[in-house]
């Protein structure tokens, strides 16, 4: 089987994670990079309450690519932890710390624990495009129909 070509993501770590592991698959086939909590205590967060949880690195994306930042789907499941962005965007010329904007959802507070995977990251290739004015687009089946159009309830 061929092998994909390599992408590389730079990687700084800041001086509060240096302990930390860098963002990892953990199974061979993982499409996303687990994302760590680099608070230097236990933080609780309420239900319906947001805070920006710091992963303690910095990173250089290749331009013409973005790193996508996506809910862990057990934390979600279990406790109602998600992103209050739904997923997140990284783009090629940020180099701030990367944080995590988590919500909990759930009824009861979560403790946030140093190093625990908060998130995962997902980098994506973007496509070149052009944008075009113009006065007609094309006609479809589903024309001006929105929310809810496509079906189910």
């Amino acid at each position: 089987m061929k092998q994909m070509p390599k992408i590389p993501v730079r990687i700084r770590k800041l001086e509060h994670a240096k302990d930390l592991p860098l963002p990892s698959r953990q199974t061979e086939h993982a499409a996303g990079l687990d994302l760590r909590a680099a608070v230097a205590e236990p933080i609780e967060i309420k239900p319906m309450q947001t805070l920006l949880i710091p992963c303690g690195f910095a990173m250089e994306i290749p331009a013409g690519y973005e790193v996508q930042v996506r809910a862990r789907s057990g934390l979600s499941t279990r406790h109602g932890l998600t992103l209050i962005n739904g997923t997140g965007t990284i783009d090629a010329d940020y180099r701030g710390e990367v944080s995590v904007p988590l919500i909990n959802l759930g009824s009861k507070p979560y403790i946030i624990t140093r190093g625990e995977r908060v998130a995962q990251m997902i980098v994506h290739k973007l496509p070149d495009i052009e944008v075009i004015e113009t006065d007609e687009l094309s006609d479809t089946e589903r024309g001006q129909a929105g929310f809810g159009s496509t079906g189910g309830t």
